[in-house]
C-alpha cells in the first residue's frame, strides 16, 4: 500500500489558470510552494481560456490536475474593494453552472495567506467582455458577487475532461464605488496585484487538503 498519502507535497499536479500576463507574472512571482504547481497563462475570454485549458488537460499534458481559476475581477457588490479576494461558491455562464470544491477550506487558507484582506463568497459570473455600468447592476440583482471573462469556462472544460477539484479565485481590481480604467495604472490595480501576489500557498494548502485520506 506503500506509505501515508498526504505526508508530503501532493503527487497530483494543480494547475492554475489565468488569462493576462501581469497575472501569470503575479503568480510566479508569489512565495514557493512544496507541490507540482503549473500557472498556465488562456489568453482572454471565455474560447481561449476553453482551449487553453483543454490542451493541458489532454494527452501529453497534466489530464488529472486540480484546476484553480485565478486573476482579477470586477466586483459587483456594494462595499467591496480593490485587493478584496473573491472565492466562488459556483461559478455561472450562459452554458450553465458549476459548483467549486472546497470554499471553505480555501477561504480559511487565503485568510492566513493574506491577513487583513476580506474574502467574499458567493456565485462567480462569467463575461465574454468587459462588464461596465448597468450591466453590473444587472448581474448584481441575478445574485452574482463579481464577474470576470474566464472562471466559467476554465472550470466547465476541466471537468470535461474527467472529475477534478475545481475552484475559481479571484482578486477585486475594480468595484462600484472603485471603478478602472486600465489595471495596473492607478493604487487599486497595484494593490490587487500585490495580493494575488500572496495566494499561491493556500492554493496548495486547498489542493493538498481535498488529496487527504478520509477517514
Amino acid at each position: 500500500m506503500g506509505g501515508p498519502r498526504g505526508a508530503g507535497a501532493p503527487v497530483t499536479p494543480l494547475l492554475v489558470a489565468c488569462a493576462l500576463g501581469i497575472e501569470q507574472v503575479a503568480l510566479r512571482s508569489g512565495r514557493g510552494v512544496p507541490g507540482p504547481v503549473r500557472v498556465l497563462r488562456t489568453g482572454m475570454g471565455p474560447r481561449a481560456a476553453e482551449a487553453a485549458v483543454a490542451r493541458l488537460l489532454g494527452p501529453g499534458g497534466v489530464p488529472d490536475a486540480a484546476v484553480i481559476a485565478a486573476g482579477f475581477c470586477a466586483g459587483l457588490a456594494p462595499g467591496m474593494h480593490p485587493g478584496d479576494l473573491v472565492v466562488a461558491e459556483e461559478t455561472r455562464d450562459a452554458d450553465g453552472a458549476t459548483p467549486c470544491t472546497g470554499t471553505g477550506v480555501l477561504v480559511a487558507a487565503l485568510a492566513r495567506a493574506v491577513p487583513g484582506r476580506t474574502v467574499h463568497t458567493g456565485p462567480l459570473t462569467g463575461s465574454d467582455h468587459v462588464v461596465r455600468g448597468s450591466e453590473r447592476a444587472a448581474l448584481r440583482a441575478g445574485g452574482a458577487i463579481a464577474v470576470d471573462m474566464e472562471s466559467a469556462a476554465t472550470l466547465r472544460t476541466a471537468l470535461c475532461h474527467g472529475p477534478r477539484p475545481v475552484a475559481a479565485v479571484r482578486v477585486v481590481v475594480d468595484a462600484p464605488e472603485h471603478e478602472l480604467v486600465r489595471i495596473g495604472t492607478v493604487r487599486g490595480g497595484i494593490s490587487a496585484f500585490r495580493v494575488l501576489r500572496s495566494v499561491l500557498p493556500a492554493f496548495y494548502e486547498w489542493h493538498r487538503s481535498l488529496l487527504l485520506p478520509r477517514r
